[in-house]
């Protein structure tokens, strides 16, 4: 070891972390000097943001156990130790890689145990080395060195001892104006007369960065490494010079009443010296984004125009925000850009299939513009509208149709829908102004041709915000949406390629020109065979696995299926069929917890058990045995039903007309008619007008607590009156439905395949229709079909031959 001529003793406690330089006073008059004896083996001991420098004299708090038995070892044994830097002060079991190439040389002048079990060194650089490779990290790090030399080569014509007061000047300009270092540190630094210790005690103390430490530490040459320290600490002069002008800026400015904006102020300082604004940092964003869109000229003329204006707006004016929000849309909004269609038409109908069982006529229609845009390529989307009864699978088929043609999907419900602007947007002009939910949809969707489905389009209201309905117009028009504009985006949006999908319940309360722009696919329930399928292929895997259960936990039969069909649900859709399925989870759920029963057979025999007692009767039909008693058939926006229509009548002096039973107005203009239709015809129905005028004339629709209206059941009450007038029963297991006109002609209805599903849930045999809805009973499915004979007539007299009988009632 080499043993250093210390005319006077320094040591400096503190450092880096600290930023506080302690002085005590000393001097060394060689700082590196070639030692014949320099250890070509020596344990190493790694520190975090600190290097120590040869001569100077550095504490240091050792908290590693490796670390700790290094010290202790050395210190009993008066050896070196190599004191080496890392380069990330964040590992705290660094490898090689970890550690910095070049270290200094240390002996252990003192050990100092503190009360926290921790050590602290206080060591004294000795020399440079180069480390070779490291030997070993247990018991602590162990390298293979070789000395480093300081060259002192002095270029010509170079003054060292002005380069030294160069550098005590800069070094003062720093202490003086550096908060953390004591007043005490210049007077060291002024009493240091050796440039090598000198150059090695500001390198160390001062308030550099570890990298910049580390280079000084590696620089050979006497002269660059005191030129490297000058460049180092004119800048940080400068730094410091720049802080205090900034303070003193942002100080100026304050007053009493703006105090609490001081943080602010040194913000804005700080920003306004390094040119790092971020408003302007904002603007150059987004001209990035914008190279890189695909737009049209109309779009990109905006662009241009809202950033120059942002460009002259005061970053704190709320305009300055309304300006960025609005390019910020159009920066999000999918311009000119397409997911690529799938025309595997195979692949398709085989989703559709997977997905939903049934709606051959839907599924048929998805293909069949499949099929057209595959051939074409470029036909505009078709405005689809789904019509039908709740739970039928109309909002989920959208998702099905996405999946096929690879787009992507987007919903949005219109039910409740008050406000124009929530479809058309606000004018930006206003703050907190958005697009409307159109665009705003397509922004999420990212592509502009998803598929995006419009539910509950029957229930858009109007008030004195406007009417969405009006708004939807320019939507659903194929048309007029390829400049489709939005208040917000002040630009024509191209939404002829997004496939609109809507879903109604009823039609009757579209407006007409909303109607006409869209095509109508009736959506009609299923029958029983249908049910049971979906219910195998869907409703109860999906609630297996909601409720946590296997399949090997619970059978449920057909029967019972079948069961839960007729007499728990009586609706065209699966949704109650679905809950149901639920409820019986949650039981077998129940049990295989508490009882551990892990297979549970469910049949019609313990059905009961699961579901209670059946809500609704499998035969719904009431029988023939009365007079006056006919079943009809209508349609409500859940789906079909079957409808009795009573009558009586009775002798009296001056016969009048009484309804009952919660009817409409079309009804009860029906009931009229058809009274004075009778009235009319009375000879040829073999009555007698005026015994008709001498009779109170009653006719009631059981259930009075539900509303019941629409133009079906003319038929149905001149059969029923014709009935009670004569005495004669009505055909067994026959349902009608159709209106009439006073000169007895019948006329067609609508809801045709859903008036169908009923009568077969009720058990109807026969059923008697208008001829001209033939045409909409070829359009069924022959299974809705089966089992059911149909009687198409034209006029009333022939309803009355098919339906009245012979058989007088008792």
């Amino acid at each position: 070891m080499a043993d250093f001529n210390i005319k006077k003793q320094l040591s400096v406690i503190g450092g880096e972390e600290s930023g506080a330089i302690i002085p005590i006073i000393s001097k060394t008059d060689e700082i590196e000097t070639k030692q014949n004896d320099f250890p070509e083996i020596i344990g190493l001991l790694p520190l975090r943001n600190m290097v120590l420098f040869p001569g100077v004299i550095l504490p240091i708090a050792v908290g590693r156990k490796k670390s700790q038995q290094l010290v202790k070892k050395a210190y009993e044994e008066e050896k070196l130790i190599g004191v080496i830097a890392q380069r990330d002060a964040k590992v705290d079991s660094p490898s090689d890689q970890d550690l910095f190439s070049t270290g200094t040389s240390a002996k252990i002048v003192k050990i100092l145990e503190m009360p926290d079990n921790s050590i602290t060194a206080i060591l004294q650089g000795v020399a440079r080395f180069d480390t070779v490779r490291l030997l070993t990290s247990s018991p602590y790090y162990k390298a293979e060195i070789k000395e480093r030399v300081l060259e002192e080569i002095i270029p010509e014509g170079e003054n060292m001892e002005a380069l030294e007061e160069a550098i005590k000047d800069l070094a003062q300009q720093v202490v003086e104006n550096a908060n953390n270092m004591p007043g005490e540190s210049m007077f060291a630094l002024r009493n240091i007369e050796n440039i090598h210790f000198l150059i090695n005690f500001i390198s160390c103390h001062f308030p550099f960065k570890v990298d910049e430490k580390q280079h000084l530490l590696e620089i050979d040459n006497l002269s660059n490494r005191a030129h490297k320290l000058l460049e180092i600490l004119a800048a940080e002069s400068q730094f410091q010079k720049i802080k205090r002008d900034i303070q003193h800026k942002a100080s100026s400015d304050l007053n009493k009443q703006q105090r609490e904006y001081f943080l602010n102020q040194q913000i804005k300082a700080i920003q306004s010296e390094l040119g790092n604004n971020p408003a302007e940092q904002e603007i150059e964003e987004m001209k990035e984004r914008a190279k890189a869109k695909k737009w049209s000229k109309e779009a990109k003329e905006m662009f241009d125009k809202e950033i120059q204006k942002m460009e002259r707006t005061n970053p704190s004016s709320p305009e300055f925000g309304v300006i960025s929000n609005y390019l910020d849309t159009i920066l999000d909004l999918p311009w000119e850009l397409y997911s690529e269609d799938n025309f595997d038409l195979k692949k398709s109908q085989k989703i559709l299939d997977k997905d939903h069982f049934g709606l051959d006529k839907v599924k048929e229609r998805i293909i069949e513009y499949l099929a057209v845009l595959k051939l074409k390529n470029d036909m505009k989307s078709p405005i689809l509208c789904m019509v039908g009864p709740p739970g039928v699978g109309k909002t989920s088929l959208g998702k099905s149709i996405a999946d096929a043609l690879g787009r992507k999907y987007v919903r949005m419900s219109l039910g409740g829908l008050h406000d124009e602007s929530e479809i058309r947007g606000h004018r930006k002009t206003y703050i907190g102004a958005m697009p409307g939910r159109i665009i705003q949809s397509l922004r999420k969707a990212g592509t502009s041709n998803p598929v995006f489905m419009l539910d509950e389009v029957d229930k858009v209201g109007a008030d004195h915000r406007g009417d969405p309905s009006s708004a939807l117009l320019e939507v659903l028009d194929p048309e007029q949406n390829a400049t489709f504009h939005d208040n917000y985006l002040e630009i024509d949006y191209d939404l002829s390629k997004v496939l609109f999908i809507a879903t109604a319940n009823s039609l009757s309360t579209i407006s007409a020109p909303l109607r006409d722009r869209m095509e109508i696919i009736d959506v009609s329930g299923y029958v029983q065979q249908e049910k049971v399928e979906i219910a195998k292929r869907h409703l109860i895997p999906k609630q297996l696995e909601a409720h946590g259960l296997k399949k090997s936990n619970i059978n449920l039969s057909v029967a019972a299926i079948k069961e839960i069909i007729d007499e728990h649900t009586s609706e065209s859709g699966v949704r109650t069929l679905d809950k149901k399925v639920a409820t019986i989870m949650r039981k077998a759920a129940k049990k295989l917890a508490i009882d551990e029963i892990k297979e549970q057979k469910i049949t019609p025999d313990n059905l009961k058990e699961y579901l209670g007692s059946p809500r609704y009767s499998k035969e719904i039909y009431q029988g023939n045995d009365f007079a006056g008693v006919v079943t009809g058939l209508a349609w409500t926006a859940v789906g079909g039903v079957i409808l009795f229509i009573e009558a009586s009548c009775n002798k009296s002096k001056n016969g009048k007309l009484t309804l009952t039973g919660n009817l409409g107005d079309v009804m009860k203009e029906s009931a009229v008619l058809a009274l004075e239709y009778i009235k009319a015809n009375a000879n040829k129905l073999g009555l007698k007008a005026e015994e008709i005028e001498q009779q109170n004339v009653h006719i009631h629709v059981p259930q009075g607590a539900i509303p019941k209206d629409g133009p079906s059941a003319g038929i149905t009450i001149v059969t029923a009156l014709v009935s009670a007038m004569t005495n004669r029963k009505v055909k067994r297991n026959l349902a009608m439905t159709g209106e009439i006109t006073l000169r007895g002609k019948v006329e067609p209805v609508g809801g045709i395949k859903e008036k169908i599903l009923a009568a077969k849930r009720a058990g109807i045999k026969e059923i008697i229709l208008c001829n001209e809805n033939q045409k909409d009973i070829e359009e069924i499915n022959d299974e809705y079909l089966k089992g059911l004979s149909f009687h198409f007539v034209s006029r009333i007299d022939e309803v009355l031959d098919l339906a009245i009988t012979k058989q007088k009632a008792k």
